[in-house]
């Protein structure tokens, strides 16, 4: 948890917790619900190796990161994070529907047509890789930064360049059943409309958002 919100971080666990804990507090559900299912997702990819060059916060104020959701290096690739979530009592919801969303995400915001805006999100990621405690190698800030520079001047990027890594997570009325992973498994055609370098996608099935409250609070 010290390593996803705060990067090499001396602050203590409690304390961490508590950041945490105050940030989700001011959040609406809807909101809360994004936030944890990306907690969740970068907890899955940091066991797995792979190393963030960014923290969980936006650097601007108490809010959701602007861009990119998540921006990754492992082995010499880097890869490019976006997650999806929602609750299995919204209508037509599915594993399909918020991968689509969390891809489209990925496009739009490589070639410069975010519904969410202008931003230049290389900017942010480059701000998170420049933190000391994130400890992003300068191989990967000057990458960055190209990025950053060529965006400026209109430049835009192809998804199909890129590592990507589509995420949905949706979230039960607290009571488990296996219906959205084993739709996902049965039909997952919305993986072949997905380009990209190489392509991951992270599918998560969570019973509530009150065991990882309850987590906060211990």
């Amino acid at each position: 948890i010290i390593q996803i919100c705060e990067g090499d971080s001396e602050s203590p666990l409690d304390l961490v917790k508590k950041r945490l804990k105050d940030f989700l507090s001011s959040k609406d559900l809807r909101t809360k619900q994004g936030a944890i299912a990306e907690f969740f997702i970068h907890l899955y990819l940091n066991n797995n190796n792979y190393k963030p060059e960014f923290i969980f916060y936006n650097l601007e104020e108490t809010s959701i990161k602007k861009g990119f959701d998540g921006f990754y290096s492992k082995e010499n690739e880097t890869y490019i994070v976006e997650s999806k979530s929602g609750s299995c009592t919204s209508k037509k919801i599915s594993h399909s529907v918020k991968i689509n969303e969390a891809y489209q995400d990925i496009v739009d915001n490589l070639s410069g047509k975010s519904k969410k805006g202008k931003n230049n999100p290389w900017k942010n990621a480059y701000y998170h890789a420049n933190l000391i405690d994130v400890g992003s190698a300068k191989s990967i800030r000057s990458k960055i930064a190209e990025l950053r520079e060529n965006f400026d001047r209109g430049i835009f990027c192809d998804v199909k360049d890129f590592n990507i890594i589509p995420c949905s997570t949706i979230f039960l009325d607290d009571i488990w059943t296996n219906q959205w992973s084993d739709d996902f498994i049965r039909n997952n055609s919305v993986l072949e409309k997905i380009s990209g370098k190489n392509i991951d996608v992270i599918v998560v099935t969570k019973k509530n958002i009150k065991h990882f409250e309850d987590y906060l609070n211990v």
